[in-house]
């Protein structure tokens, strides 16, 4: 097999530091950018799973 070129290992150290620091900072950025809003969806009352026969079944799949 042939030697590995020195280009190639610096490129991987450097993806490798680079993920490392912006990883941690795209979290920053998201977490301090101010709470999401959620806006209401019109004609939808309440939330979570309808009760339908896809539910039901559902839920009866996964009873042992």
């Amino acid at each position: 097999m042939g030697k590995m070129s020195d280009d190639g290992a610096t490129s991987r150290r450097d993806f490798l530091k680079l993920a490392s620091v912006s990883a941690p900072a795209a979290v920053a950025a998201a977490t301090l950018g101010g709470p999401a809003q959620a806006e209401a969806v019109p004609g939808k009352a309440g939330g979570g799973l309808r009760d339908t026969e896809h539910t039901r079944a559902y839920y009866e799949s996964l009873r042992f």
